[in-house]
C-alpha cells in the first residue's frame, strides 16, 4: 500500500474515533457541558490532562526547538513539565476544592466583584486565542504535508473536525476524546522514537540512546553531533544557549508560571469528583506528559543527525535503499574535518523527503551561487576556519532553509521508517494540535457563556439557554480561531510562547494572591492583572514593529530590540508577572481590606477539611 493511501486511512481512522466518542458523550447539562459532569476517573482525567496539555508545540515543535536551539532549547523543558508541578502542587487542589467551573468564575467570587472577573476573562481570552494560532497552524503544517492539501483547507478540516465534538460534547466529549488523543499521539511519538535510536546507535530505548554510542564507532552521538555542527559553523550543540543567562532564566520562568495560569489545564481538574481524585489526576497527567518529555531531547538530536546525514553523505550516516540508515566509520574518520567544505548535495539528486517537503513551503531551497547543488552552513559564522572552507568552495550563504516545525514529522521519512509509521506520525500530529485546541475553546466557550453571559449580563438566564449560550459561544470560537489560523496577526512568530506569557503575567498571579493571600483585595488584583497584561503587550508589539520610527526598524520608543536587559519578547512574562505582584500589593496597601467572611473563604479554601491548628498540646 502507498505511503498517501496509508496516511488516508489512519488518519481517517482516528476521525472516526474522536467523532464517534462525541457522539456517545453528548452534553445533557451545564454541568456535563462545562466539567464533564465532575465524574471522569483520575487515570483517564490524567490522560485528558496531558493531551490538553502537551499541543502542537509539544509534539510537533518542542523537539524542533530543541533541535535549532540545542542546549539552550531545554528551557522549554524545565520549563513546561516545572510549570506542570507548580499547577499540580500549589493551585489544582485548592482551585478543585473552591468548587468553581472556570478560572474568571474564582477571581470574580474570590475578589467579590464582577469587574474582576470580567479583567480575567479579557486576560483568559487574550492568552487562549494567541495560544490558540499556534494550535490552527500546526494543524495546517501537518495537513498540508500528509493530505496532500493546502494547509487552509487543512484548517478548515480541522475546525470541522473539532466542532463535531467540542460544540455537540462540551468538556464531556472534548475530555474522552482527549484519551483517545493521547494514546494516539503518545503512541506515534514513541515508536518512531525507538525506531531510529536503534538505527543510530543500537538501543532501544531513545532516553539511552541519546547518550550512547553511534553504530559501529566509539564515538557518542553528542560528541558526533557537537563536531558537525561546529564544522559547519554553528555553536556547539550541547553547549548553546538561549541568549543570556538572565534571558534564558526569565524565559524558563514565564514558561513555568504561565503554564501554572493557563485556564484550559487549570479546568480539567474541575472534572474530576473530589480534591483527592484532582491529586491523583494530577499525578497521572505528570507520568503521562514524561513520556514525550523524556523522549523529545533524543528525537532532536537524533532528527539534527538525520538531517545532515541526509544532506551529505559525506557524514558518514547514509540512506540506505534497504529501510533504514548505515553509518561508514571510515568516512567519518577521514571527512569529518573535511565537512564544512563538503556539506553539499546537488538539488536534482536530493532525497524524495524533501522534495515533499518542499511543497509545503517550510523547506526551502536557494541557489545563491548557481552550481546547482543544495549548501547548508552557518553563513554568519564567526569561526574563521569554517568560513574561510566556505569561501574556498565558492559559496555564497547557506542556501537550505528547514522550518523548526517538521523536525518530528519529517523524521520517519528521512530515516526511511515504514510507511505505517509515516502514517502514525501524522495522526499524532492532528491528535495533538486538535486536542490543545478543543481545551482551549473550552475555555473560551466558558468564560463568554458561563462567565460573561450568566455572570454579568443576564444571571438569570436558564440553565438551557445557558447551554444554547456555550454551544454558540464555541462555534463562534472555532471559526475566529481558523481566522487567526488562516491569517496570523504579525506577531505571531512564537505564538505558543506569548500566549504563556501573558498567562505569566496576568492571570497566574492573581490566582496565587487569591489563594494565598486572604488580605489581597478586589482593586490589588484588578490593578495587577491590567498592568501585568498590559507592559507584556507593550514590550512585544514594540518588538513586532508596532511602534516604528519613520518607517525603520529602529525601536525608539523603548529603545531598541531586546532593551529589558537582553530579555526577548517571549521570556517578558515573567517581568509582567513581576510588575502585576508589585502593582497588586502596593495598590492593596492604600485601599480597603477584603470582608471578613471573604477572608474566612480564603482559610477554608487553604485548610483540608478536618485539620486543625498544631498548639502542641497534642
Amino acid at each position: 500500500m502507498d505511503l498517501q493511501t496509508t496516511i488516508y486511512l489512519v488518519v481517517g481512522a482516528t476521525f472516526a474515533l474522536y467523532i464517534g466518542i462525541a457522539i456517545w458523550a453528548r452534553a445533557g447539562s451545564t454541568s456535563e457541558f462545562y466539567a464533564a459532569g465532575g465524574s471522569v476517573p483520575p487515570v483517564m482525567n490524567g490522560m485528558a490532562t496531558a493531551a490538553d496539555w502537551m499541543s502542537a508545540a509539544s509534539f510537533i515543535s518542542m523537539a524542533g526547538l530543541i533541535s535549532n536551539m540545542g542546549y539552550g532549547g531545554g528551557l522549554f523543558l524545565m520549563g513546561w513539565t516545572g510549570g506542570y508541578v507548580l499547577l499540580a502542587c500549589l493551585l489544582a487542589p485548592y482551585l478543585r476544592k473552591f468548587g468553581k467551573f472556570t478560572v474568571p468564575q474564582f477571581i470574580g467570587d474570590r475578589f467579590y466583584s464582577k469587574s474582576a472577573s470580567t479583567v480575567a476573562v479579557v486576560c483568559l481570552l487574550t492568552a487562549s486565542l494567541t495560544y490558540i494560532i499556534g494550535q490552527m497552524t500546526g494543524v495546517g503544517v501537518a495537513f498540508s504535508r500528509f493530505l496532500g492539501v493546502s494547509s487552509e483547507t487543512g484548517i478548515y478540516v480541522g475546525m470541522a473536525i473539532v466542532f463535531a465534538y467540542a460544540v455537540f460534547g462540551g468538556m464531556k466529549g472534548i475530555t474522552y476524546t482527549q484519551v483517545a488523543q493521547y494514546i494516539v499521539l503518545i503512541i506515534a511519538y514513541i515508536i518512531p522514537a525507538v525506531f531510529i535510536s536503534i538505527m543510530l546507535t543500537g538501543v532501544p530505548i531513545p532516553q539511552l540512546g541519546l547518550g550512547a554510542t553511534v553504530s559501529g564507532t566509539d564515538v557518542s552521538m553528542l560528541t558526533r553531533l557537537d563536531q558537525v555542527v561546529t564544522d559547519l559553523g554553528f555553536g556547539k550543540y550541547t553547549t548553546t544557549t538561549a541568549g543570556s543567562t538572565l534571558n534564558m532564566f526569565v524565559y524558563t520562568m514565564s514558561l513555568m508560571i504561565g503554564t501554572a495560569g493557563l485556564p484550559h489545564v487549570i479546568m480539567r481538574f474541575f472534572t474530576v469528583p473530589n480534591v483527592a481524585a484532582a491529586r491523583a489526576s494530577a499525578g497521572w497527567a505528570l507520568v503521562f506528559i514524561a513520556l514525550l518529555y523524556t523522549t523529545a531531547p533524543a528525537v532532536a538530536a537524533m532528527a539534527k543527525l538525520n538531517l545532515f546525514g541526509s544532506v551529505n553523505s559525506a557524514v558518514g550516516i547514509q540512506n540506505d535503499p534497504s529501510g533504514g540508515l548505515k553509518v561508514n566509520p571510515e568516512v567519518i574518520k577521514a571527512k569529518a574535518d573535511l565537512y564544512a567544505a563538503e556539506a553539499s548535495l546537488k538539488y536534482e539528486a536530493r532525497p524524495d523527503w524533501m522534495k515533499r517537503w518542499e511543497k509545503t513551503g517550510l523547506l526551502k531551497f536557494e541557489d545563491k551561487n548557481g552550481d546547482g547543488r543544495i549548501q547548508y552552513y552557518n553563513d554568519k559564522t564567526k569561526n574563521p576556519e569554517a568560513k574561510a572552507k566556505a569561501d574556498a568552495a565558492g559559496w555564497k550563504g547557506n542556501e537550505l532553509t528547514v522550518n523548526a516545525d517538521i523536525v518530528v514529522l519529517a523524521n520517519p521519512e528521512i530515516a526511511l521508517l515504514p510507511n505505517w509509521v509515516i502514517a502514525l506520525v501524522a495522526a499524532g500530529g492532528l491528535a495533538a494540535a486538535l486536542s490543545t485546541a478543543a481545551g482551549l475553546l473550552m475555555a473560551i466557550s466558558a468564560a463568554i457563556s458561563h462567565d460573561l453571559v450568566k455572570g454579568v449580563f443576564k444571571p438569570d438566564i436558564s440553565e438551557k439557554g445557558e447551554l444554547m449560550a456555550g454551544k454558540i459561544a464555541m462555534a463562534v470560537s472555532i471559526v475566529v480561531a481558523g481566522y487567526l489560523g488562516l491569517n496570523p496577526p504579525g506577531f505571531a512568530a512564537g505564538t505558543v510562547a506569548l500566549a504563556f506569557g501573558i498567562a505569566a503575567s496576568s492571570l497566574f498571579p492573581a490566582i496565587m494572591m487569591g489563594i494565598f493571600s486572604k488580605k489581597m483585595n478586589k482593586e490589588g488584583a484588578m490593578a495587577g492583572m491590567l498592568a501585568g497584561l498590559f507592559i507584556t503587550l507593550f514590550y512585544v508589539f514594540a518588538h513586532k514593529g508596532i511602534f516604528f520610527i519613520k518607517g525603520t526598524d529602529y525601536l525608539g520608543v523603548i529603545g531598541g530590540a531586546n532593551s529589558f536587559f537582553g530579555i526577548t519578547p517571549e521570556a517578558f512574562g515573567g517581568i509582567g508577572a513581576l510588575v502585576n505582584f508589585i502593582v497588586a500589593f502596593a495598590v492593596d496597601k492604600v485601599t480597603k481590606e477584603p470582608p471578613e467572611h471573604i477572608q474566612h473563604m480564603v482559610e477554608a479554601v487553604r485548610i483540608p477539611r478536618g485539620s486543625k491548628a498544631v498548639d502542641g498540646a497534642h
